[in-house]
């Protein structure tokens, strides 16, 4: 345990965070469609080599980055593995290891992760190719116009219990465990809605962990901010997302656990660093009493703008990386409750 908890220390070393560069085959078509750009296997590994090259943010702002099967495979351009290249940054490569969430039998409108079928051979395979930590994402919608059967409970403790399994084959493997158990933002619930199925959420995570014996100071969890629906009238202010953040996560979230990385959830670049900010800050302000380290691992929210910059050309490239440079400082700021809206605009 002693290695895995010493890997998650440093995915949660102070002001930097996790890249999420793991997108699916069809999720990275979608944001290769954004700029035009045709979806091969030498412009993904083009791309995603160009983030890896950013040398300044990734030795200063990035402590892991997530990798697709793809791309843990791939080699840059010079022939240099990926991996190697995230190596030599200080930064630890990881890998997503579920199949997707796929429909939840007996539940219409509810998602339960699959992918455990032969996982315990493929964390084998993943920790021969570098790979130190994983990820596995749980979808948890929550119910439009007021209806509260979804999520069920049934639901959410599939799901957790999914989670706990696939946490315990990675320890046996070595591998530190990222779980994600992501309540979706995209319907018409309000803040405290949002609140009630995130705590329930991870009480059932945490029972199904301690079930299934996994050792809590040898993980890490990516949850959802508490935040309002996108589709409700009312949206929380930043202070309100924070307050109600940091106290759910303390209703629900062990002493134990030594990080939290928040998802951006389809949240813009700045409000995503704006919200960790006042999180970090509310943390700062309470007396310890939220003993874990409080981050960021995020795709969108970090890569919009190098992806927007960069628009397949490889004269962009430079562009590209201090587009990415300077997300990845904003958020690391924001990791350490440093960020204010001035930065941002000195940075630019």
């Amino acid at each position: 345990m002693t290695q895995l908890e010493d890997i998650a220390q440093k995915m949660v070393a102070p002001g930097k965070g996790i890249l999420a560069a793991d997108e699916s085959s069809g999720t990275i078509k979608k944001r290769f469609d954004s700029i035009n750009v045709e979806s091969t296997e030498e412009n993904r590994r083009d791309y995603r080599e160009t983030l890896f090259r950013s040398s300044e943010a990734m030795k200063n702002y990035i402590s892991g980055v997530i990798l697709f099967d793809e791309t843990i495979r791939q080699k840059a351009a010079d022939g240099t593995p990926l991996v190697k290249l995230i190596e030599e940054t200080g930064s630890i490569p990881g890998i997503k290891v579920d199949a997707g969430a796929k429909d939840l039998a007996g539940a219409p409108g509810e998602k339960v992760t699959e992918g455990l079928d032969g996982l315990r051979e493929r964390l084998s395979e993943y920790y021969e190719l570098g790979a130190r930590f994983a990820k596995w994402r749980a979808v948890i919608d929550i119910g439009r116009s007021g209806d509260r059967s979804i999520p069920s409970a049934y639901c959410l403790n599939a799901n957790a219990h999914a989670l706990a399994r696939y946490a315990a084959l990675c320890q046996e493997a070595n591998i530190v465990p990222i779980v994600e158990p992501e309540v979706l933002m995209d319907g018409d619930h309000d803040v405290d809605r949002c609140y009630e199925v995130t705590e329930a959420g991870l009480k059932a995570l945490y029972a199904a962990l301690f079930e299934q014996r996994v050792k809590l100071e040898g993980t890490i969890l990516k949850p959802n901010m508490v935040v309002s629906g996108k589709l409700c009238d009312r949206q929380a202010s930043v202070d309100e997302v924070a307050e109600k953040t940091l106290t759910c996560f303390a209703s629900a979230v062990p002493a134990a656990v030594p990080g939290i990385v928040f998802l951006s959830g389809g949240q813009s670049d700045e409000e995503a660093t704006a919200h960790l900010d006042a999180i970090n800050k509310a943390k700062a302000a309470s007396d310890g009493r939220h003993p874990w380290g409080i981050s960021f691992s995020y795709g969108r929210a970090l890569q919009a703008a190098p992806l927007k910059a960069w628009s397949g050309k490889s004269e962009n490239r430079q562009a590209a990386q201090a587009a990415f440079s300077h997300r990845a400082r904003m958020n690391g700021l924001a990791a350490l409750g440093e960020w204010s809206e001035a930065s941002e605009a000195e940075a630019a």
